[in-house]
């Protein structure tokens, strides 16, 4: 079996564990993902009934989508980039293969390419923000912030990881440091330089956006304001203590300011239970005690408060219930 595996990712075959085309990556990872199961003890398990739709479940048509999409061969370093950016584009576009959430995909399927690359999806439910120039964040990730991030699950300029992407978080924790200084590199990279005073600004940008959310009024009569100070005031408040974990400022948090509020429902609904590092505190969701009513009010009122330079999300109650009866799995 590993001999045939690896002969497959050498002639650049269709190879795919998990769903996740591995024609990237070289020889050795893939060899060792298939000897990795090799001294496990066998099971009888029936396979399951295919569950692709016409014309899907026919495999011979992934001939064509392969001679479409697929393509053949190694993933080659870039001899103008350093070492580090070589390895970081290597773990980012094989084996972390980042792209398969953060990049839309096209009608049939496949990746998106051109601009479009790692310019955001929606998977599972959750929107993968785009890690590219078209970013909602309202501070631009930096290296040593994709660093923080991926390494503990929290950047201070940008919130904490939730959804998918906590598990990935948890995943990554085994890689040494260097490797994931080296995706970081690799995906910080993606963007526009940054200035040379790039930390000083990011500061600077952070203390204006809370300043700017603490002068934003909430008036404590409406449902939203008085939800929030019942149930969100005493951990993310801005001015207030760090009780569990950390303390996500929400004046900064790329789900306040994203373009769609589906993550930020998501959280409130379901929270975090699992955070993606024990560290972090998890989060309680609320999807037994709020109604979508309820959700909806709390929603504009953190966006109205947080966000105030953004625009309004339009039908809050409709997009709540909708992302009510479809949980997703994370």
């Amino acid at each position: 079996m590993p001999d045939l595996i690896a002969k497959s990712a050498l002639e650049g075959k269709s190879l795919t564990l998990g769903g996740v085309t591995l024609a990237e990556v070289s020889v050795g990872p893939i060899t060792s993902i298939a000897v990795l199961p090799g001294g496990a003890k066998a099971v009888a398990k029936g396979l399951k009934p295919l569950g692709l739709t016409f014309p899907f479940n026919i495999r011979p048509l992934m001939a064509g989508w392969n001679a479409l999409f697929l393509r053949p061969g190694q993933m080659q370093a870039d001899p103008a980039a350093s070492a580090q950016w070589n390895r970081g584009a290597y773990l980012v576009e094989g084996l972390g293969h980042c792209g398969a959430c953060h990049t839309p995909r096209n009608a049939l399927g496949a990746e998106r390419g051109g601009a479009a690359k790692f310019a955001g999806a929606m998977v599972d439910g959750w929107e993968a923000p785009a890690l590219t120039a078209l970013s909602a964040a309202p501070i631009p990730w930096s290296e040593d912030e994709l660093y923080s991030y991926l390494r503990t699950g929290f950047s201070r300029f940008h919130g904490t990881a939730a959804g998918p992407m906590g598990p990935v978080v948890q995943e990554l924790a085994v890689l040494p440091d260097a490797d994931v200084r080296a995706m970081a590199v690799y995906l910080a990279s993606l963007t526009p330089p940054p200035a040379a005073d790039a930390a000083a600004k990011a500061a600077d940008l952070a203390a204006q956006l809370e300043a700017k959310a603490a002068q934003a009024l909430m008036p404590l009569d409406s449902m939203g304001s008085r939800l929030f100070q019942g149930a969100c005031a005493a951990c993310h408040s801005s001015d207030g203590p760090t009780l569990l974990g950390a303390r996500p400022a929400l004046a900064l948090n790329t789900n306040v300011h994203a373009a769609r509020p589906d993550n930020l429902i998501r959280v409130i609904l379901d929270g975090i239970p699992s955070p993606a590092a024990r560290d972090l505190g998890d989060m309680p969701g609320f999807r037994d005690s709020f109604d979508d009513r309820q959700v909806a009010a709390l929603v504009r009122t953190i966006r109205s408060k947080f966000a105030p330079e953004a625009s309004d999300w339009a039908d809050l109650e409709a997009t709540v219930a909708r992302i009510r009866a479809t949980p997703g799995s994370h």
